[in-house]
Order: C-alpha cells, then structure tokens, then sequence
C-alpha cells in the first residue's frame, strides 16, 4: 500500500465559464471536473476552507494555485475527490456589441442553418401525410398562452407606473441633443455624445431630467386588424394606427382591447396555395357571445395622480415590484414570441408584430435609396422588441462621482435595473457580469496607473 502525498494543492480554472455559483460544490470522481483536490482527511480539508473561502472563489479571474504545507503521510488511504465549481452566469462580461448605423444586424440563426434545418424537414417529411396546421398559422389563437398576453400587458403598465414614482425619488438625467440617460445624483462626464453640434462641445453632454419615455425605448408598430390578412401596402401607412409594438403582440395573442379591435376565427382557414387560403363557413356556429376580459386590465395613472414613495421601506417595497414587473414582462414576451412572429428591419429599428413585414417604404437608414426605402425584414429577438437602453453603474450614491479616467473600471446596467438598484433593490444574478460588481475601483488616477 502507497504512501498518500505529502502535499496538497488546489487548481481551479476560472477562465472557463465552470465556476462558484451561490455556493454550489459537486464532487465527482477523478479526472472528471476542471479543477482536482486531493487530501488526506477531513481536517485537512477543514484547513484548506481556512485558508481561502469558497467565497472568494466567485470574485477572481485566472488559475489559481493553492498549496498547504507537507504534512506526515497517513496511514489510511483515502480516494482523492474532484472539486467542481459551476456558475450560470460568467464573470465580468462585455457589453452587446454596439452596431455601426452602416452595418445591417446579424441574422439571430444564420441563413446556413436555416436552410440545412429547411431541408432536414423536407427529408422527414417526404412520403408521409401532411399533418394540420397547428395554431396560430391557422388563424386561431393559443388559448394556452391567453393568460400569458394578460400578465404580459397588465406587468408593462405596473412597470410604467412604478417607474413615473421611482423618477421623483431617483434622479435620472437625459442628455439634450442625443439619446442617452444617466441614473445619478449629476450625470456622468464622458465624453460620448453623438448629438447636434457634438464636435463643438467636445462630445460633452448637456444633461436635462428624463422623463418614462427615455426609460423605456418606445417601439412601435402597426396594428394589424387580421393578422393573416394582406400585407399593408406604402399608401396606408397613415390610415392604420400604430401603437407599442408589446400592446399589439398581447392583443394578437389574445388580449382584448376595446380601442383596437381585431378578427378572432373560431374555425381553421383553408389553404389553397402557398400563400394563399379562404375562412371557413362559420355559419352554423352560433352567434358570438362578448365576454369579459379574462383578467382586469390595468390602466396608466396619469401624472398629475402620481404619488412619491413616503418612507425608505415604501420605496424599496416598489424598486422590488419594478424589477420584478421587469423581468415579468420581458420573460413573457419572449415565451409569446416563439409562437407568434415578430419582424425587425435589418437596417433601422422598425417592428412589425406579424408573420411578414410590411411594405411602407419608410426605411431610413444608410443607402435607403438603393433599396427604394423598403425595409430588410428578419426574425426579431427580444432586444428588438424591449430595448434594454444600458447606463453606467453609479457604484456609490453618496460617494464621489464618476471619473472620466477610471471609465474602464465602471460597468453598466438596463437603466430599469440601475433605477431599481439605487432605490434599494437587490441586483439580479443575471446582470451581475456587465455591472462589474467584483472589479476594486482606484481612488486616483495614479493608483489606475499602477493596475495590470
């Protein structure tokens, strides 16, 4: 019987996205996790927890090596033990990457793939009878998803009106001539601008109060009274209303909205062609009867009714409600955009909720004229639909300010996230990469000099 080694170390990978999350150990044979330990008791182990906490693990980067001092060989031998360290969510990662208006949007799957998936489908399909057309490409709705569309448009309102209460606790600045906010006692000194005349002052912004609609991005589209109905054409653009582009997929998912009415089949359509089909006779049903909504829906407080929070309990009581009307909301919409299409233009940020775009030559983007300012429609993801418009993370309130020379140092945020944040909210797991949480920021710019 060997000897155990005298000696016992530690390695940990963290440059692989297999790392310390909330505190979650897996122990698995040997030669099968990233990073091994071996030891010769339990004491021993005892001392390798004093010695660095699991803890830590969770704020470094890079390989690390831990080493205790040689200890007597022990008698027993025991089965060395692999410690494996997993985390859902990296570690300090970059931004989206922000697109040039010059360059059109990747497809979110590329055209490859597409096309091998289109004729892996036509392989299975070959021979075998065609099956029915499942909702919603049908003209019927997913019934299952109605109460989805109901959560989805009561939580924007809720979202709509905490923030109107949030921005008079919250400071929140907009610059004058560009589109970007900061979510601060003053706004932040970087040089960024893009606006009107940005040249002459330096890039420097010139910061006024913001206001729900430089939060919340507003994207509309048009409202398509059937949804499988004729594509709109350039000549109705101004006769069909538009409204958010989040209201017309819960109304086209199921939500009943008196002011935009829409068709609701109650049978299959018949298809005669590729692209074209006919309703079915519907005659002999019964007349519909109106029903009541299935939920009550919200509606807007106006802003003279707006009320502040009262105390510091009440107010991080409602950072709570808008982070979670927050998440509520953008985890439904993307659940309702998998069965109902929803079209972006590759070039600019028009949305049409609907299985084709539209032909409203309104395009405006980089060399429109070459399209005859017809949009590029693609598939949309869920950035498209809910823009998450992404502020600097003020790391300390009532601390100093930003510096323009520590910028690196600095992370960012959803400005809801942010908002909710300063208010007193617990930061989500999910953002906790991009805010830089972990990363020690320099009192001096001496001090950043000296960082590797």
């Amino acid at each position: 019987m060997s000897a155990a080694p005298s000696s016992m170390r530690c390695w940990v990978d963290f440059n692989s996205k297999n790392y310390l999350s909330h505190g979650k150990l897996v122990c698995l044979p040997p030669r099968m996790g990233s990073s091994m330990l071996s030891y010769h008791s339990r004491a021993d182990f005892l001392k390798l927890n004093s010695l660095t906490s699991l803890s830590s693990f969770q704020h470094r980067n890079g390989k690390l090596k831990l080493q205790s001092k040689p200890m007597a060989p022990s008698r027993k031998l025991h089965q060395p033990c692999a410690l494996v360290i997993r985390c859902d969510h990296p570690q300090n990662a970059d931004l989206p990457r922000y697109y040039s208006k010059k360059e059109k949007k990747p497809f979110p799957v590329p055209i490859v793939e597409l096309r091998r998936a289109a004729r892996e489908r036509f392989k299975k399909s070959r021979g075998q009878p065609k099956k029915p057309v499942p909702p919603p490409k049908n003209g019927l709705i997913v019934k299952s998803l109605v109460p989805l569309a109901y959560d989805v448009f009561n939580e924007r309102i809720t979202l709509i009106n905490n923030l109107k209460k949030l921005l008079k606790v919250v400071k929140v600045h907009a610059c004058r001539y560009c589109n970007e906010i900061h979510v601060g006692p003053i706004g932040h000194p970087f040089k960024s601008c893009r606006g009107h005349r940005a040249s002459i002052r330096k890039g420097l912004h010139e910061w006024t109060y913001a206001t729900v609609e430089d939060v919340l991005v507003p994207v509309d589209s048009y409202h398509l009274y059937d949804r499988l109905g004729k594509r709109i054409r350039h000549d109705e653009r101004f006769s069909i209303p538009r409204l958010p582009a989040v209201v017309e997929l819960c109304i086209q998912a199921g939500v009943e909205v008196p002011e935009f009415p829409t068709k609701r089949r109650r049978k299959p359509i018949i298809r005669i062609g590729k692209s074209e089909f006919v309703d079915a006779d519907e005659s002999e049903l019964p007349d519909p009867v109106p029903e009541p909504p299935l939920k009550p829906i919200l509606t807007e407080i106006p802003d003279t009714e707006i009320v502040a929070p009262r105390d510091q309990e009440e107010k991080i009581q409602l950072a709570e409600e808008t982070l979670e009307a927050w998440e509520q909301m953008r985890r439904g919409a993307k659940k309702l955009m998998r069965m109902y299409p929803v079209r972006v233009c590759g070039y600019c940020p028009e949305v049409h909720v609907g299985p084709s775009g539209h032909k409203a030559q309104n395009c405006g983007a980089h060399k429109h004229q070459q399209r005859n300012g017809q949009h590029g429609w693609q598939s949309a993801v869920l950035d498209d639909l809910i823009p998450p418009r992404y502020v600097w993370h003020v790391p300390d309130v009532n601390g100093p300010p930003l510096q323009r020379e520590l910028r690196s140092f600095y992370g960012q945020a959803p400005a809801v996230v942010e908002i909710c944040v300063q208010a007193g909210a617990d930061v989500p797991d999910q953002y906790k990469p991009t805010m830089r949480l972990d990363i020690g920021i320099p009192t001096s710019l001496r001090e950043a000099e000296m960082v590797v």
